[in-house]
């Protein structure tokens, strides 16, 4: 299916925008029908037709197993990755540090590796880059939050925007080593990278 008709189909209904939640949430985990009917707290037959279509789409992939029907995320499809961040930023971290924005001072980017975004196992390195003047009590609370949800430490790394420009212009090991992993902006946006100031 194109990525633009299925774009449009995704986004249809509030319970397959929650469905899709819980499972970017923990995209590598299975759930049964009616465990992610407990989750949202859906009708059983409502939330059973969304993950059908969600399969059909391509999204899903399911396993019977028992009595069971098990579902994940198909790695595969087209709009794996952007879905991916689209969830994070509306549900996951990039959310929670949006909605408490004026608590944590001045943010201006934060960025995550992509391994951090994907849940990977074993992922190494930093997860984190928090580029602005930051309240740390109030951004450490977060963060062990995110951690409690993920099960594992978090490690992140804050700097101010002039820090950050010289370190960038300078092409800081630490830096660069974090950029070319791979990353995806959380808060801000891309262009605040590359804009001179």
């Amino acid at each position: 299916m194109n990525p633009k008709r299925a774009l449009a189909v995704l986004l249809v209904s509030a319970t397959r925008r929650e469905i899709l939640a819980e499972f970017f949430a923990r995209p590598e985990e299975e759930f049964y029908v009616r465990e992610i009917t407990q989750k949202i707290g859906k009708t059983l037959s409502g939330v059973r037709r969304e993950l059908f279509q969600l399969e059909k789409l391509g999204l899903l992939k399911s396993e019977k197993r028992g009595n069971r029907l098990f579902f994940r995320l198909n790695h595969r499809f087209p709009l794996f990755y952007p879905l991916l961040l689209l969830m994070e930023k509306s549900y996951g971290l990039g959310a929670k540090l949006y909605q408490q924005r004026d608590r944590l001072g001045k943010l201006r980017l934060v960025l995550a590796s992509n391994q951090f975004l994907t849940w990977a196992k074993d992922a190494q390195g930093v997860d984190l880059v928090v580029v602005g003047r930051v309240v740390l009590p109030e951004l450490g609370k977060i963060i062990r939050q995110e951690e409690k949800r993920r099960g594992r430490e978090i490690n992140y790394a804050v700097m101010d925007w002039r820090e950050f420009r010289l370190r960038y212009r300078n092409s800081d090991p630490f830096l660069v080593n974090f950029l070319l992993r791979g990353v995806a902006v959380l808060v801000g946006s891309e262009e605040f990278i590359f804009q001179e100031k």
